[in-house]
Order: structure tokens, then sequence, then C-alpha cells
């Protein structure tokens, strides 16, 4: 299975699945107009990934800055996707990162973890390295 690679743009984040290492990292804004387009690609390899039969660990990182509503209902359809997996037995550990001052996203996160029974969720502060 290749992996997944899309390139940032100014509406939507990069998305790297690493399906080797069993690592899928979002990364930056997510306002697309049309969110099936972004997240449609990311749910089909998640899905044919977790399908594998093996049991095998998923670490995800989701390192937003910003998103939208249809963003958020892509992202909360993600989470079930994944708490399912983990409750049939695969490791899923979820890394939620946000700058220390952004009490939106850590909200945002603290919101999707509560609703996840079976994943691993980490809240993760980080300060900006400019």
């Amino acid at each position: 299975m290749n992996n997944l690679k899309i390139a940032a743009t100014e509406r939507s984040p990069e998305v790297d699945f690493d399906f080797e290492r069993g690592v899928l990292v979002l990364r930056g804004e997510s306002y697309p107009e049309d969110a099936s387009a972004i997240f449609g690609p990311i749910f089909s390899a998640l899905e044919t990934f977790l399908a594998e039969g093996e049991k095998r660990e998923v670490k995800m990182d989701f390192d937003l800055t910003y998103f939208n509503s249809s963003s958020a209902k892509a992202l909360m359809n993600m989470f079930q996707m994944l708490d399912h997996a983990a409750a049939a037995g695969t490791k899923i550990t979820v890394s939620w990162f946000f700058a220390p001052d952004d009490d939106t996203m850590k909200e945002f996160g603290e919101d999707f973890s509560e609703d996840l029974k079976h994943v691993i969720f980490n809240l993760v502060a980080v300060e900006d390295a400019a």
C-alpha cells in the first residue's frame, strides 16, 4: 500500500499517512469549500489500512491551527472510525497539538476526546518554534 501524501494548500491541511509506520499527520488549516474532496482520500486510506487484518498500532497527529464546521464533522467521523477500530483491538493513539494560548483549539481537542472511549487521546501544548 502506498503512503498518502497531500501537500497543504491555502485552505486545506498537509496530509502525511505513512502506512509502514502506522502514522497519520494532519497539519495546518482546514476550511476547504468541499471537505469531502480533502477528507475522502484520507477516509479511504484509513479504512484500507485498518482493514488489513493485523492489529497494528496507529498514531495520529493533529496539528491544526484552524478548521471550519465541515472539517470538524469530518474529523468527528474519522475519530468515530478510529474508536471503532480501537474497540476491536487496534491500539490507537491520537495526539492533538495546540498552542498554549489557543484555548479554542484546546477545547476542541477536549471535546473530541470526550467522545472517544477506546482511543488514547493526548492533548499536547506546543510552543511555536518560530
